[in-house]
């Protein structure tokens, strides 16, 4: 608790009005992917979907979504998340981050409408694709953004309300599915559905009112434009000393970079560290078991009919969402690393535990409670280490002028890796297929070992440090594993910045 304090004293402390609501609105833009989440993982077991869009099993005697229908509606979305951060990406390097929001939530108003009047299996899997390029625009553009216009003492807070709201978004949307599976018609997941429309209509009426990323307005070289905004930013909290220092320490930065933002040179010299880290952590973000506990979890729980499906899927977002404040509030304290530390080793544990549970040929009721058990304590330490975290490395690891195209190449990768885990799940989950049900914890458990090994050696740990701070230490060829015990110091010659304005880097023994 005592972490949680600090931070809301430096909240008060650092946020004026304008940044307050500023990286409130952005923030809750990310709802509506924990709506899509959520609403697809429960309404895909609820008994009017499976009506409406699945087949009747006369073996059963009820009606079914058989696994390569659902294998599709869960992995061929990440063909329109691709294209989505792909253009949302784009769009957000040449004309700024608030044009491509409010281009993004018009596009949502208009998959919302078509998600909401679906018939058929056609018409519902075309929505989730579109709707997924909604996604990918938002990955392109939220953390990125936030990152770009917080203090770096809170930046890590910040960037973790992006998973914060994502589970926020899902914990509402469980609520209400809870309420609506009592329902005995279509209303069972039309009503989420519909939730759809609501977020992207708030955004899109108010993203004007927030200043553009000070960050992105210099790279483009409107110099007065963005002193402009970052005074918005921080009057009030900062000096002016304070704000021409942070702005000096990006001139710096700029001048010193060779490259011109091609994406070769995301494959040169020191940006070649720097893009295989961000590459690797959204790898390994997506094969520890994420997409087996978020996006089939509710149908897992509902085959073993031990516990209500809908019931857990509330408990697994108060846990999820419990994750993320542990993790916002112990991030800028302990750091990156040793969050992912925190959290790869409950993700391990659970995942192996759960996989041990599963092995006999009988498993007993007492199995199968703890099995859902180990899904709720393994959304915890996800969502309080890898989850959050990878979001705010992918953020401040590239350089200034390759931000945007290296957290796209590392979202890609992202994507396609979510893609194929989500394809391959159900085949190893059901008969008569890998038929592994929770024994697939002896994979993800062993992948979550391998990432852990990864964040050891590739991770640099970037707290307390402002961007421009963090590219002195890559330009300077700083040993990952040293990156903490280096001190990166802002000067400013009183000539003038064109005279004597630099970045020292030194050696210290604490940062």
């Amino acid at each position: 608790m005592g972490g949680l304090k600090e931070k809301i004293r430096d909240v008060k402390r650092l946020f004026n009005k304008t940044l307050a609501l500023s990286v409130g609105l952005i923030a809750v833009s990310q709802f509506n992917f924990g709506f899509d989440q959520t609403a697809y993982s429960t309404t895909q077991a609820m008994d009017s979907f499976e009506q409406q869009f699945g087949e009747y099993n006369e073996k059963k005697g009820t009606w079914v979504i058989d696994a390569n229908f659902l294998a599709l509606l869960n992995s061929l979305p990440y063909i329109g998340f691709v294209i989505g951060l792909l253009i949302g990406s784009e769009i957000s390097s040449r004309y700024g981050r608030r044009m491509i929001m409010f281009v993004m939530s018009i596009y949502a108003l208009c998959t919302a409408a078509i998600t909401f009047s679906s018939r058929s299996r056609a018409q519902i899997l075309s929505a989730r694709i579109l709707n997924y390029a909604y996604v990918g625009m938002e990955l392109a553009v939220v953390p990125v953004f936030q990152s770009e216009i917080v203090p770096k003492q809170v930046r890590g807070l910040v960037v973790e309300t992006y998973q914060l709201m994502l589970f926020f978004g899902g914990l509402i949307m469980s609520l209400i599915c809870f309420g609506t599976s009592k329902l005995e018609d279509n209303r069972q997941w039309q009503i989420p559905f519909g939730l759809f429309f609501v977020i992207p209509t708030i955004v899109a009426a108010c993203i004007w009112f927030v200043p553009e990323s000070p960050r992105w307005l210099l790279t483009k070289g409107r110099e007065e434009d963005a002193v402009k905004a970052l005074r918005r930013l921080r009057a009030g909290c900062f000096t002016e000393e304070e704000m021409d220092a942070e702005l000096d320490a990006l001139r710096v930065i700029l001048a010193e970079e060779v490259e011109q933002g091609s994406y070769m040179d995301l494959w040169k010299g020191t940006n070649l560290k720097r893009t295989m880290i961000a590459c690797g952590v959204n790898f390994f973000l997506q094969v520890t078991g994420n997409t087996f506990a978020n996006k089939y979890g509710t149908v897992y729980i509902k085959s073993l009919k031990s516990v209500d499906p809908y019931v857990m899927t509330v408990v697994n977002q108060l846990v999820s969402l419990l994750g993320v404040v542990v993790s916002m509030s112990l991030v800028d304290r302990w750091g990156r690393r040793q969050m992912l530390f925190f959290g790869g080793a409950i993700q391990i544990v659970a995942l192996y535990t759960m996989a041990g549970l599963g092995t006999p040929k009988t498993v007993t009721p007492g199995m199968q409670q703890g099995i859902i058990a180990m899904l709720s304590i393994f959304g915890f330490g996800f969502c309080s280490g890898w989850a959050p975290v990878s979001h705010i490395l992918t953020a401040e690891i590239p350089s200034s002028r390759l931000r945007d195209m290296t957290y796209r190449t590392a979202s890609a990768v992202n994507i396609i890796v979510q893609f194929a885990t989500t394809f391959a799940t159900p085949y190893l989950l059901d008969a008569p297929y890998a038929a592994l049900g929770s024994k697939v914890g002896f994979i993800f458990g062993s992948a979550a070992v391998l990432a852990t090994v990864f964040a050891y050696f590739c991770v640099p740990e970037c707290k307390d440090r402002t961007l421009e701070e963090i590219d002195r230490l890559f330009l300077d060829n700083v040993p990952i594993r040293k990156f903490k015990t280096t001190a990166a110091i802002v000067t400013r010659d009183d000539d003038g910045m064109e005279k004597g304005a630099k970045i020292e880097v030194t050696e210290s023994e604490q940062v």
